[in-house]
């Protein structure tokens, strides 16, 4: 890993440069290369992960725990109330305000996460969005809640058939963003999302790594990673997400391992079922988003099936 690390530039007026993005499936080892490599270059490393964006959601969502947030300088851990919905949008501005408080002036950018939408960004820009209003906002998502996904995809296929034709019927976060967008702008999202945006990361002198482990060393570091979940509080965070009676459509309820133990909570299901079913469905998204990185990464990225570290 040495060689690694020239200072991130900067410059307000371009992207910036030097920066390291490191992508993968979840229980890869990502966040473990990401600190050896801050370590090594003076870097900061900057979670591009959607889930540990969460406040609450420190052991469910596999944060890096105290040892590693003291090693090197971590950003956008846990900084955001799981009331909210957090987009792509959010992220990439929060990343913004990095780049203009001078986080890496003294060492790069090191990207980690398992979201390949917050990379795409990063390196390809995200189209600019209008403001919405909270009450628009408020009306759809409680509209969402009585009338259901699919009902709702009907209005979106009259009001904006392009945007309709690219999301499920049963996506209601998406669903919703695209209605909102419309209201709030008058505008179509399919109209927005047309326009470019500018990226926050330089192609040309970004390294890029995504890692690819076997699936069964994968899958057993999922099950091992899980049962210590369990030991270090999971269940105590389901209930502290669960007390908070969030809309089941906001993201934070997604998290792998919320549902299931609160299911154990309410005694609809034991808590070795829980973690059988919670290790399925983490393995299943591990997949996911193995499919994702392999079709969508380009060959500029070193593909790397052990992180040896």
């Amino acid at each position: 890993m040495s060689g690694i690390g020239n200072p991130a530039r900067t410059d307000q007026d371009g992207p910036l440069k030097n920066a390291i993005l490191i992508a993968g499936p979840t229980a890869s080892g990502k966040s473990a290369l990401a600190l050896a490599l801050a370590r090594e270059t003076r870097g900061t490393v900057v979670n591009a992960d959607s889930m540990q964006v969460y406040a609450i959601l420190h052991v469910l969502s596999a944060r890096p725990g105290d040892a590693d947030l003291a090693a090197a300088p971590h950003r956008l851990y846990g900084h955001v109330d799981p009331r909210e919905a957090y987009s792509t949008g959010r992220w990439m501005r929060d990343v913004q305000n990095l780049i203009e408080a001078r986080t890496f002036d003294h060492g790069p950018a090191i990207f980690v996460g398992g979201t390949g939408l917050y990379f795409r960004a990063l390196l390809e820009g995200l189209s600019a969005m209008p403001q919405v209003p909270d009450t628009v906002r408020a009306r759809w998502r409680e509209m969402l809640a009585s009338s259901g996904a699919p009902a709702l995809h009907l209005m979106l296929r009259d009001r904006d058939p392009e945007a309709a034709q690219t999301i499920k019927p049963g996506d209601g976060q998406r669903i919703v963003r695209a209605l909102e967008v419309l209201e709030a702008s008058g505008r179509p999202i399919s109209q927005w999302q047309r326009d470019a945006g500018h990226p926050l990361v330089d192609p040309d002198t970004a390294r890029r790594i995504v890692l690819e482990p076997d699936r069964s060393v994968l899958r057993e570091r999922i099950d091992r990673r899980f049962d210590t979940m369990i030991e270090r509080g999971a269940m105590e965070e389901a209930c502290a997400i669960g007390a908070l009676h969030l809309d089941e459509a906001l993201p934070a309820m997604k998290a792998i391992g919320v549902r299931e133990l609160l299911a154990v909570d309410r005694g609809e299901m034991t808590k070795s079922e829980a973690i059988a079913r919670a290790k399925i469905a983490t393995r299943q998204y591990a997949k996911r988003q193995s499919t994702w990185f392999r079709n969508q990464l380009d060959a500029r990225w070193e593909r790397i099936a052990n992180v040896g570290i």
